[in-house]
């Protein structure tokens, strides 16, 4: 999408009005975002990237640069779909919420009260809350009885968690922050046990059709592989495909750890409904005191990850202060990042999200904090119109 049609295009993001909202956006300093990603097309550090910037639920910014597809020379789109890996987290954190609201579970609740193969577990109980904070003492290495992700896909996620609970624990549950995916696939189990459907159908009809989000699954129908853009790694300085499933044909494994697969403009739905209180256009998905909750720090003073201003909440990462590896993101900010590069945020003190989508394993994140620093510098209480 060129700059012009860019500027030109404002989609509303949160309930109709008679008369548009103003993003409120510095449009010079939104301008610097495309010839700054396209600098990094150039330099070979990323293949391509979808950047999105909304305020006030309006989008102000939405870029499509470089390749969908970099060994065909395949142009980037703005619809064009990526595995979002865990930023898969807050949707099933959001699930569980949707339950939660339902009077269906608590997070005190221990894992076994819905799945009974953990009955006896060792090391204490382990909560649905220690699950979401990734402080269940989990490991998050998969089964070895599983043989790498294709494996894993031909099981079923019932099969996987049971797997899991064969596995003896590590530290007492809530003593130690240990991020585990593995966790979060007993999340989307749980999900699927209390609500008595599969998680990917239980995530359509709860929240990507409520949100409008079309183009969001854990399986992608033949009719959208078009549209997937490939998976690049950086070795030695140049980038190479990766050897990764792009189409998970025949896979039966919904993995609320990291198996969506999104668009930019669908990611950007469901952080607006998280920016709103648990709304958008016209649809309820949590209430907000759900929101509220999931996106304050649970962890305390834990060490979360290599960032001392961060801790971790209901499935996102959350801003406590300084030195947090969001630039200028304000304290109270969430977000989460994906393995291959993907990465959401929402900064409520600005009203503003952002969204940055490529695929690259090995990445140095260089170009999603470029990305991030000048959304953030383009917030502007004029339109520069």
């Amino acid at each position: 999408m060129s700059r012009l049609v860019a500027a030109a295009l404002v989609t509303i993001l949160c309930l109709p009005q008679a008369r548009a909202p103003r993003p409120g956006m510095d449009r010079e300093r939104l301008a610097r975002i495309r010839p700054r990603m396209e600098e990094f097309v150039r330099a070979g550090t990323i293949a391509g990237a979808v950047t999105l910037v909304a305020r006030h639920g309006v989008v102000a910014s939405l870029e499509a640069v470089g390749y969908q597809d970099l060994e065909s020379r395949k142009p980037m789109r703005a619809d064009t779909i990526f595995q979002v890996a865990s930023m898969t987290k807050p949707v099933a954190a959001a699930g569980i919420m949707i339950l939660l609201e339902q009077g269906r579970l608590v997070l005190l609740d221990p894992m076994e009260k819905h799945l009974p193969e953990f009955q006896g577990a060792p090391a204490g109980r382990i909560t649905v809350q220690h699950l979401l904070t990734h402080t269940s003492g989990i490991d998050g290495e998969d089964p070895p009885e599983v043989r790498g992700d294709r494996g894993k896909l031909a099981l079923t996620l019932a099969e996987f968690v049971a797997l899991v609970a064969r596995r003896p624990l590590q530290p007492k549950p809530g003593a130690t922050y240990r991020y585990s995916g593995t966790g979060y696939a007993v999340l989307g189990r749980i999900i699927e046990v209390v609500s008595a459907q599969p998680l990917e159908k239980f995530l359509e009809e709860r929240i990507f059709g409520p949100l409008g989000m079309k183009d969001t699954f854990f399986f992608p129908p033949a009719e959208t592989r078009g549209r997937i853009a490939s998976v690049f790694r950086l070795q030695d300085g140049r980038l190479k495909r990766a050897d990764v499933d792009l189409h998970r044909e025949g896979a039966r494994y919904a993995n609320a750890a990291g198996g969506l697969f999104s668009t930019a403009s669908d990611i950007a739905a469901f952080h607006q409904m998280m920016l709103n209180g648990g709304t958008y256009r016209g649809a309820r998905v949590l209430s907000k005191a759900s929101v509220e909750i999931m996106t304050q720090v649970h962890t305390g003073d834990l060490p979360v990850g290599s960032s001392p201003g961060v801790g971790y909440g209901l499935g996102w990462m959350v801003v406590r202060g300084p030195q947090n590896g969001m630039p200028l993101a304000a304290a109270g900010s969430f977000g989460h990042s994906g393995a291959l590069g993907t990465y959401g945020w929402v900064d409520p003190s600005k009203d503003l999200i952002g969204v940055f989508m490529t695929q690259i394993i090995g990445g140095r994140g260089a170009e999603r904090h470029a990305f991030m620093a000048m959304a953030a510098a383009a917030v502007s209480e004029s339109d520069h119109e």
